[in-house]
């Protein structure tokens, strides 16, 4: 009996160490990104990551804070992964009547966004529409939308990401993809999981999010769609019109969200910004100001509610929600330990400064983190934070130049910071 014991102690610890070893090379793979970077054609596909030989000397370098981070993160992502697929960039087609969860927003704007004056744009403007496959599931098929400039020199260009808000879609971030293509940037904007072409009703996110409640086995909000950024990354490195050193992304509202974890999670992202969505989850919960945030999803809520026996949706509640349906997001992945990790690179926050869903009290301690880590890395310039008076949830023409204004800053320039 004690043989066998040890024989399954020794297979499980061998077992854990592969996959810290795994998680450790993958750590690697995004902080380095690629330095030879090869052009990924669509039909293309890349193979699966094969572990190179692992020495002791590479053990003893000690692991560092922002490593230990992803390193955690990228373990609670792969728990919740379907199996591993190459990562192939199949073509698709135009959407013509785009999927919206609720009312259309307005696109004012992102409309407002600083475009070149160039005659019959649109005629000017390569389209791509590509399914990139991300893991083996319904939803591991990630449906991109890219526009740039035809004709162009072969010079490899900045490229930026852009992620829409929850109930939206990639085909409404068109004005701000023309805007940016039309500066000779590579403009991608895709659909989030259980959004637009990944949504096969209107009531699919919503719907997402009560299995991932329930069930445990997915994380709709926030998390899945990071991994899809993760091989997004990999996937745009390894373009041949693309500077793999000059991708940026941005978002707004569930976007912001989505961007500003791509860019803790994920280094290849040079340069960040995140409108009206970075937050401190576990500040909302001890000071009594979730109830906005849990109001934009508020039927999965109503549904914990029930299921938990309660009358009414209260602070452990919440917390229960966060805990099963995005591990981490009110504690060890929380904003005062995700946004310092993004240092030394170029980091924006665009907040309203009375946005009940990103509360000023909930950033504090985050912004302090923040701004020490980027002194401590030599940069305290590529760090920014600024909540427009006046404004609630909602993202203005002003956060939409701001946001021009940084990229063109430190994408556009000879020698940007890395």
């Amino acid at each position: 009996m004690m043989m066998t014991w040890r024989r399954a102690s020794q297979v499980c610890s061998c077992r854990l160490l592969n996959i810290f070893l795994f998680l450790l090379v993958q750590i690697s793979h995004i902080t380095q990104g690629n330095n030879v970077p090869s052009p990924i054609p669509v039909g293309a596909r890349t193979q699966n990551l094969v572990l190179p030989p692992i020495t002791t000397g590479d053990m003893e370098s000690p692991i560092t804070q922002p490593q230990m981070f992803r390193l955690q993160f990228l373990r609670l992502l792969h728990s919740r992964r379907s199996p591993q697929v190459p990562l192939i960039a199949d073509s698709s087609n135009p959407i013509e009547n785009p999927l919206f969860q609720a009312d259309v927003p307005s696109t004012t704007a992102i409309e407002s966004c600083p475009k070149e004056n160039i005659g019959k744009l649109k005629d000017m403007l390569k389209e791509e529409n590509i399914h990139l496959h991300t893991e083996d599931s319904e939803q591991g098929k990630l449906p991109l939308l890219i526009l740039s400039l035809k004709e162009r020199s072969e010079e490899k260009r900045p490229a930026i990401v852009f992620m829409h808000g929850t109930n939206t879609n990639k085909e409404w971030l068109r004005p701000w993809l023309e805007a940016y293509a039309s500066r000779g940037y590579v403009a991608i904007g895709l659909d989030s999981r259980y959004h637009g072409e990944r949504a096969d009703c209107k009531t699919a996110y919503r719907d997402a999010l009560i299995s991932s409640w329930r069930n445990g086995n997915t994380m709709p909000f926030i998390f899945d769609t990071v991994w899809d950024l993760i091989k997004l990354a990999e996937y745009l490195t390894q373009r041949d019109d693309i500077d793999p050193k000059k991708i940026g992304i941005t978002g707004i509202s569930l976007g912001g969200m989505h961007a500003w974890f791509a860019a803790a999670a994920d280094t290849r992202y040079s340069v960040v910004v995140p409108l009206i969505g970075v937050q401190g989850f576990r500040w909302a919960i001890e000071n009594d100001e979730w109830e906005a945030r849990v109001n934009s999803i508020k039927p999965l809520f109503e549904e914990a509610r029930i299921d938990l026996g309660k009358n009414i949706i209260d602070k452990e509640l919440v917390e229960k929600v966060w805990n099963r349906i995005a591990p981490g997001l009110a504690s060890k992945f929380d904003s005062p330990y995700s946004l310092p990790v993004i240092a030394p690179r170029p980091l924006y926050i665009l907040n309203g400064a009375n946005d009940p869903r990103c509360p000023l009290g909930g950033l504090e301690l985050a912004l302090k983190r923040a701004e020490k880590a980027y002194k401590e890395t030599a940069s305290p310039g590529n760090f920014k934070f600024k909540a427009e008076d006046g404004v609630g949830h909602e993202a203005t023409s002003f956060m939409i130049k701001e946001s021009s204004d940084w990229f063109d800053k430190f994408l556009k320039q000879e020698d940007m910071t890395t």
